[in-house]
């Protein structure tokens, strides 16, 4: 009987042991790990001071032309923070970009659009300017305001635009196999829908989700996207490597031309899955 008690004792003793190094074991990676991000959070700051202080002098001069339309995307809760957005324009108009796309996915800053056009003294509003014009206006900032719901309706007109126009060539009795739908037949719907917007070169998202957030899909097909990092704690210097660091990436555009051309009832019933999707959100 002793030693059944000695042997359950030396096994709690064990198992006491174990736990206590399990948790010493959790507690030094942990540290280890904060330790790791706040050097590497340090390194950005410093990193962001000598950018923007002009001290790096490889990130002073960079090709604009490579940058025709950038987008901003926005999480929800921190697009109510006008004026972070504002000072972020602000720091694009420094630089140099002329085109920008504002997203977030309650339409919070299409609310403050307002707001961010009055302290935006040069800006006009994508929306409103004449298509012919809408990416050769170079004297003043062209900003566009989007969120979730925009995509989503142009995707129920655009499918239901597609397939009006199906039904009607196959009514009239033309050769169903000979229809033939490309990239040019979508883009053109979703033009004739008004959500033909052009496709960004850059995306850059500020908040915590790294994705993003909704964004037509259709217009980021050979975008690049960049996570910032939340609004909150954005910096210039960062702003900068991150448009600096697009210009100088050589981006391929190989087998594009394998994705021109899929048969038109296929690409209608994706179309539905996409707008059945969307309405899942609503």
């Amino acid at each position: 009987m002793n030693i059944r008690e000695e042997i359950q004792k030396a096994n709690r003793l064990i198992a006491l042991i174990g736990d206590f190094g399990c948790q010493f074991l959790w507690c030094i990676l942990h540290f280890i790990v904060r330790i790791w991000y706040f050097l590497l959070e340090i390194v950005h700051e410093v990193e962001s001071y000598l950018i923007s202080s002009g001290l790096m002098k490889s990130y002073k001069a960079f090709n604009l032309g490579k940058l025709q339309y950038l987008a901003i995307v926005v999480g929800s809760e921190e697009a109510c923070q006008t004026s972070k957005v504002i000072e972020l324009l602000q720091w694009l108009e420094a630089i140099g970009v002329k085109h920008v796309c504002l997203y977030d996915m309650e339409g919070v800053l299409k609310k403050s659009k307002e707001a961010i056009l009055k302290k935006m003294n040069n800006a006009t509003v994508f929306q409103e300017v004449d298509e012919n014009d809408k990416l050769l206006n170079q004297k003043h900032m062209m900003l566009e305001f989007a969120s979730f719901s925009d995509g989503k309706e142009a995707v129920a007109k655009a499918a239901n635009l597609l397939f009006v126009k199906y039904l009607t060539s196959a009514n009239s009795g033309g050769d169903q196999e000979e229809e033939v739908f490309t990239e040019l037949h979508m883009t053109e719907a979703l033009r004739a829908v008004g959500s033909g917007g052009p496709e960004p070169d850059l995306l850059l998202v500020y908040g915590p989700a790294r994705c993003h957030e909704g964004f037509p899909a259709w217009r980021i097909r050979y975008t690049e996207i960049v996570h910032m990092g939340s609004l909150k704690s954005m910096r210039y210097g960062s702003l900068i490597k991150a448009i600096y660091k697009f210009t100088m990436v050589h981006q391929n555009y190989g087998f594009r031309h394998l994705f021109k051309e899929y048969e038109l009832p296929f690409m209608l019933y994706m179309y539905r899955q996409i707008a059945l999707f969307y309405n899942l959100w609503s």
